[in-house]
C-alpha cells in the first residue's frame, strides 16, 4: 500500500465519492426553481423564498 498522507488521502476520498454521484446526476431530471415574494411579519418586510421543485 503506497504512503499516503493526510491531504492525499482526503483528496482520494473525495474523488472517489465524487465518482459515485455524478452518474446520478446525469440521470435525473434538471429541477425547477420556484422564486417566491413573501411578506416576513417577523422582520415587517419582504422576502425571497427560493425553493427547487422536481
Amino acid at each position: 500500500m503506497p504512503n499516503l498522507s493526510r491531504r492525499s488521502f482526503i483528496a482520494t476520498g473525495i474523488a472517489a465519492g465524487s465518482m459515485r454521484s455524478v452518474p446520478q446526476l446525469a440521470k435525473s431530471p434538471p429541477a425547477k426553481r420556484v422564486v417566491t415574494l413573501v411578506y416576513d411579519h417577523a422582520k415587517g418586510m419582504m422576502r425571497l423564498v427560493d425553493r427547487v421543485v422536481r
